[in-house]
C-alpha cells in the first residue's frame, strides 16, 4: 500500500515532513496538477471510516428482525457488500469529473435542480455524524463510570465536547488531516479490536447461537435493507468526494474495487463476531439496543477498558470526520455561499446540537436510529438510482465547466428526475414503516392498498420502499434519460469557465 501523501486528496500538505495546512478546495473541480494516487489509495479513507466497533453491534440489531444465526449472517453479507459496490459505482464519477458527489449529480439534476438531493444528502450525512459523536460519547461515559472515574452527566458533558472538537476540527482542515487521521485510524483500531475479540471469544455459546429460530422471508428482507441502509446508502451521497483526487486515466474496475473492498472488509468480520456475541446473550442482544457501544464493555476485564474506550472513540470519529467534511459539500452545493471550513464548521454546530439531544434527552435509541435509516434511506436510494442510471449513460466525462452554469448543456431545473425523484420517494416511504418512532407513523400507506397486510402485517418491517424507490428511480431514468444524456454529450465543449457560473 501506499502511504497517505501518496494517496487520495494528498496535495503538497499531505507529506508527512511538510506542515499540515487547511484545504482551500470546495465545490471547485481538482485541477490535473493535484490529482494524484491510484485506485487502491481509496482503502485508507474507506476502511478507517467503517472499521467502529459499531459494527458489532449491527449483530445485535439484525437478530431485532425475530431472524436465526444464518438468515441474518447472509443479510448482513449481502447487504454490506451490496450497498458499498453502490459506492463504487457512485465513485466512479469522481475520477470521471474531479469534482465532489452532489456537484455531478447536477449533471443529472440540473445546476440549481440539485438542490433538492443537495439538502436531502445534507440532512443525512449531518444525521450520521450527529449519531456517531453521541455513540462516542455514551461509550465513553459507560467506561468511565464502571471504571469508577464518572459517568454521570459532567463526564458525559466532557466527552462529548472532546469528540466533538476532533471531528469538527478534521472536518474543517479537510484530506490532508482526513488522510492522516484516517491511516492512524486505521492502524490503531485494527489491532485493538482483535484485542477486543480475543478478549471476549470466550462468551461464544455456539449452542445458544444455533438454536435461534428462523424468521420469515419478510424479517430476512428486513434485515437485509436495514443493512444496506446502515451501511453502503449511508455514505452513496458522499462516494465520490474521496475519488475526485485521482487522476482521470484511473481505472474504473479499481475505483469500484478498492471503495467496496475497503468499506466492506471490517463490516464483514465485526458483524459476524457481533452475530456470535449477541447470539450468546439475550442480555447483551437487549442492553445494545440502548446503549450499542457501552453495552459492549460489560463483558470485558476492567483493565482493557480504556484500550477499548480509545478504538471506540476513535473508529466512531473516523467515520464522523467524513460524514462532516461531505455534509458541508452538500452544504455548499443547496447553495449556501461561504467557504467550505465555514459550511463544516456550521454542521459541527449542528451536531453538537443533536448530540446533546440523544445523550441527554432520547429515551429509545435503536427506535430512533432505525425511524432515521429508513426514512432518509428512501430518498437517497432514490437519487443513487438517477445517478447510476445516468453515470451509466454517459460515454464522456462530465463538462466542468457546465457542473457551474445553469445555461449550460445540464440546465437548470428539469422536471424529469425531479418528479422521479418525489414519486419514487412517495412509493417508498408507503411501503416502509417505523413504528418506534412516533413522529414516523405516517408511513406504510401503500401497504393496505398493495395487498401487502397494512401497517401490522407480514410486511409491514420488511422495509420494501428503500429497494422499491432504488429500482424505479434507475429504471425510470434508464427509459427517459437516454435522449437527454445524448444531447448534452453532443454539444459543443463549454466557453470559458468564468462566464455564468454559479456557486464555484
Amino acid at each position: 500500500m501506499r502511504q497517505p501523501q501518496d494517496s487520495v486528496g494528498a496535495t503538497d500538505g499531505g507529506s508527512p515532513g511538510r506542515p499540515m495546512r487547511m484545504e482551500t478546495h470546495g465545490l471547485d473541480v481538482i485541477q490535473d496538477a493535484e490529482r494524484k494516487g491510484t485506485p487502491r489509495t481509496l482503502f485508507w479513507p474507506w476502511f478507517g471510516a467503517n472499521v467502529s466497533v459499531l459494527g458489532l453491534s449491527y449483530g445485535a440489531f439484525a437478530f431485532g428482525f425475530g431472524i436465526s444465526f444464518w438468515q441474518a449472517l447472509v443479510a448482513g453479507a449481502l447487504g454490506i457488500v451490496a450497498s458499498f459496490l453502490l459506492c463504487g459505482f457512485v465513485a466512479v464519477a469522481g475520477k470521471r469529473g474531479s469534482a465532489p458527489t452532489m456537484v455531478l449529480s447536477r449533471a443529472a439534476y440540473g445546476v440549481r435542480g440539485n438542490r433538492l438531493p443537495s439538502v436531502i444528502s445534507w440532512i443525512l450525512t449531518v444525521g450520521w455524524e450527529t449519531v456517531l459523536t453521541a455513540l462516542a460519547t455514551m461509550a465513553t461515559a459507560t467506561v468511565l463510570g464502571r471504571l469508577g472515574w464518572g459517568g454521570g452527566t459532567a463526564t458525559k458533558v466532557v466527552a462529548l465536547l472532546v469528540v466533538a472538537a476532533l471531528t469538527v476540527v478534521g472536518g474543517v482542515m479537510g484530506f490532508d488531516l482526513i488522510m492522516r487521521l484516517q491511516t492512524a485510524i486505521t492502524v490503531i483500531t485494527g489491532v485493538l479490536t482483535v484485542g477486543y475479540v480475543a478478549l471476549v471469544a470466550d462468551h461464544i455459546h455456539w449452542g445458544t447461537v444455533s438454536a435461534l429460530p428462523a424468521g420469515s422471508a419478510q424479517e430476512f428482507i428486513g434485515a437485509l435493507v436495514f443493512m444496506m441502509t446502515g451501511f453502503g446508502l449511508g455514505w452513496v451521497n458522499a462516494a465520490a468526494d474521496y475519488s475526485r483526487y485521482l487522476p482521470r486515466s484511473s481505472a474504473s474496475r479499481g475505483v469500484i474495487g478498492w471503495t467496496a473492498f475497503g468499506a466492506s472488509v471490517a463490516p464483514l468480520l465485526l458483524l459476524v463476531f457481533g452475530l456470535l456475541l449477541a447470539g450468546s446473550s439475550p442480555a447483551l442482544s437487549k442492553a445494545v439496543a440502548a446503549d450499542p457501544i457501552g453495552a459492549l464493555t460489560t463483558i470485558l476485564p476492567t483493565w482493557f477498558l480504556v484500550p477499548f474506550a480509545v478504538v471506540a472513540v476513535l473508529g466512531l470519529v473516523g467515520g464522523a470526520v467524513l460524514d462532516i467534511y461531505s455534509s458541508g459539500l452538500a452544504l455548499l452545493s443547496a447553495g449556501l455561499p461561504v467557504p467550505r471550513y465555514l459550511a463544516a464548521l456550521l454542521d459541527g454546530v449542528l451536531m453538537i446540537a443533536g448530540s446533546i439531544y440523544i445523550v441527554f434527552f432520547a429515551g429509545d435509541f435503536l427506535g430512533q436510529f432505525m425511524g432515521f435509516l429508513t426514512t432518509l434511506g428512501v430518498p437517497i436510494a432514490a437519487w443513487c438510482g438517477i445517478m447510476l442510471a445516468d453515470l451509466a449513460l454517459r460515454r464522456r466525462d462530465y463538462d466542468e465547466a457546465d457542473l457551474f452554469r445553469p445555461h449550460g448543456r445540464y440546465g437548470d431545473i428539469p422536471l424529469p428526475p425531479l418528479l422521479l425523484t418525489l414519486a419514487a420517494t412517495a412509493v417508498g416511504w408507503g411501503l416502509v414503516t417505523n413504528s418506534a418512532a412516533d413522529w414516523l407513523t405516517w408511513q406504510g400507506y401503500l401497504l393496505g392498498p398493495l395487498g401487502l397486510g397494512g401497517r401490522s402485517g407480514a410486511w409491514a418491517y420488511a422495509n420494501l420502499g428503500v429497494l422499491a424507490a432504488l429500482a424505479l428511480a434507475f429504471l425510470g431514468t434508464l427509459l427517459t434519460g437516454r435522449r437527454r444524456v445524448r444531447a448534452q454529450e453532443t454539444r459543443e465543449p463549454s466557453p470559458a469557465a468564468g462566464e455564468g457560473v454559479l456557486n464555484r
